[in-house]
């Protein structure tokens, strides 16, 4: 389990983000939500050390996260960024190479058990035709699947995606949802930012809403909708749909 106790983030003075207190179950998938400016990247930076914790603890599996060696860290949780300039001149296979480095020694020599890692994950994210091609020869949707590539490489049980719908084209969106779905299927614990409501509502199994940069509701997404804390933070309505017998939301 992950969690954040009384987490505060301050840059200088100011206080970003404050009593951030949060656990997030294994195995599951955990959607933050909330409103420009809210706070959601900024929550989850302080795994990657991004963001400053300046008070409070996280734990995962009751180990002091920000205390574990850098390399003891990667091993355990992978995060995906929301923002990259430009696309490497790498080859996909290159550049989910690189997820392997927090298993490797001083050498970087790679052995067959991380040949095998890297193999599997671009497997898993379907571009096995294209682990020769150069990222930047990419489209948009294979760039992005070439990127969580190398962090199923780094193999950790607990992987952190920041906006990974950002730019794709909805056939795009919808492959990276059924990537995350199969994430959790094979026993990974994903937390993800979305933007799309109706994404988040769908795919999660815990909604975190935020707002004004504190946390205004955990639960899930059945009971996010049923409590109005949907509607009270997006000022929007939602109005549940059957379609072919699951429940999708229409918000307006």
């Amino acid at each position: 389990m992950l969690e954040f106790k009384n987490v505060n983030v301050s840059v200088g003075r100011t206080l970003i983000l404050e009593g951030i207190s949060l656990s997030v179950k294994t195995g599951s998938i955990t959607a933050v939500v909330g409103p420009n400016g809210c706070g959601k990247t900024t929550l989850l930076q302080t795994l990657n050390g991004t963001s400053k914790v300046t008070a409070g603890e996280i734990f995962l599996d009751g180990d002091d996260f920000l205390s574990l060696p850098v390399r003891e860290r990667a091993r355990r949780l992978s995060f995906l960024p929301q923002f990259r300039e430009t696309a490497p001149n790498i080859s996909v296979r290159g550049l989910a190479e690189h997820g392997r480095f927090p298993y490797l020694g001083f050498s970087r020599t790679m052995m067959e058990e991380d040949r095998k890692a890297v193999d599997s994950a671009i497997e898993f994210v379907s571009l096995k035709e294209q682990k020769r091609k150069l990222v930047s020869e990419l489209s948009g949707g294979q760039q992005q699947r070439a990127y969580m590539a190398m962090q199923l490489a780094q193999d950790c049980p607990v992987m952190v995606l920041d906006e990974p719908m950002n730019f794709l084209d909805f056939e795009s969106q919808r492959e990276m949802l059924a990537l995350v779905k199969k994430l959790k299927d094979g026993g990974k614990t994903v937390i993800l930012v979305l933007h799309d409501l109706n994404q988040a509502l769908t795919v999660a199994d815990e909604l975190v809403v935020m707002k004004d940069r504190k946390i205004e509701s955990v639960s899930t997404p059945e009971e996010a909708v049923k409590n109005g804390v949907i509607e009270r933070v997006f000022n929007c309505t939602v109005t549940p749909v059957d379609v072919s017998g699951m429940v999708q939301y229409l918000l307006t």
